[in-house]
């Protein structure tokens, strides 16, 4: 018979990173794996690889593979339609890492990361984009497919798209020019554009690198660059508001973002997303992500076993999550 180990197991399964992380019965981290991406669009095999690779570094950190654990909880980029659930919590059983095991979207995990009780809407902006919401006593509701700013490589794309048209005269002049120029290794703007979008070129590497030099630059002063960020902001508050509407949240709930471009220096993009928020709901209070994405996963495996997460568990569990590099894309 398999050991069984007084512990549950949170997986944050992204676009750019896949985060597992095992915690005991008082919240305290145990130990912690990272692995590449582990998107089920992008590549099943690569995925559930990325996954696999994620929780066993995480279990050999703890001293505890071979061992079952209470329960776990894969918070995916991905898991949006039955079929991807199926998939997903049919790879997790294949692997019988803990006696109870579920699947969320990730959206939904960054929410839960966000406070005690994870109640309230979280909007995820990353390489891509997603927002979660869940009223007190109600179901839970994420984005999915209907959420159209899409991040990072969003941004990225308009970003491009304002250095192309700035080039033919069409959009005043821009600093990200100097800045995508440098970025991409290229002489000239049409090398960029041939550098992108060219049928024999390498694929680019996480295009939405971009997106910081069009933070930077908003912050700095362009006006293309501000456009585009406040624009972005905007539409991410369209969908939190929608995304409250879905549960049922008015009145003074609260608004958590987290994520590699809300944690970005500029306030701009998400000043914005704020302002949009308040404006339709004007007693809504915000706050930056407390923990990381996979801390919500950690937590919902943690619920799944046992009672409600408590003040101190959520506090023990900040205080000893991984340091800062683990996260980082």
């Amino acid at each position: 018979m398999t050991p069984v180990a007084d512990a549950v197991l949170g997986i944050d399964a992204g676009n750019t990173k896949t985060v597992a992380l095992l915690i005991d019965p008082a919240g305290r981290v145990l130990g912690w794996g990272r692995a590449g991406p582990s998107n089920i669009y992008t590549g099943v095999s690569q995925a559930l690889e990325s996954l696999e690779h994620a929780v066993t570094a995480a279990l050999d950190h703890a001293g505890l593979r071979g061992r079952l654990l209470r329960a776990a909880v894969l918070s995916a980029s991905g898991a949006d339609w039955p079929e991807d659930f199926a998939l997903l919590r049919g790879a997790m059983a294949h692997r019988g890492w803990a006696a109870q095991m579920d699947v969320v979207n990730d959206a939904v995990g960054a929410l839960r990361a966000g406070s005690v009780d994870g109640l309230g809407v979280a909007v995820v902006c990353g390489t891509s984009s997603g927002t979660a919401a869940r009223a007190p006593g109600g179901p839970v509701w994420h984005s999915s497919f209907w959420q159209e700013p899409e991040g990072a490589e969003d941004l990225a794309r308009q970003a491009l798209r304002a250095v192309y048209r700035a080039h033919l005269g069409i959009d005043p002049p821009t600093t990200l020019r100097a800045r995508a120029l440098a970025l991409f290794g290229v002489p000239d703007v049409a090398a960029l554009m041939h550098r992108v979008t060219g049928r024999t070129q390498e694929p680019v590497l996480q295009p939405g690198r971009f997106a910081r030099a069009l933070l930077d630059e908003a912050d700095a002063g362009d006006a293309t660059s501000r456009r585009i960020a406040v624009r972005h902001g905007e539409a991410l508050g369209d969908y939190a508001l929608a995304a409250a509407r879905q549960v049922g949240l008015h009145g003074g709930y609260r608004l958590v973002t987290t994520g590699g471009v809300m944690r970005h220096p500029s306030a701009l993009l998400r000043g914005a997303l704020v302002r949009q928020v308040q404006a339709g709901h004007p007693d809504v209070t915000w706050q930056a992500g407390a923990l990381e994405p996979v801390c919500g996963a950690a937590l919902l495996a943690a619920e799944l076993h046992g009672p409600p997460v408590t003040a101190e568990q959520y506090a023990t569990l900040a205080a000893t999550t991984p340091h800062a590099g683990v996260f980082e894309t």
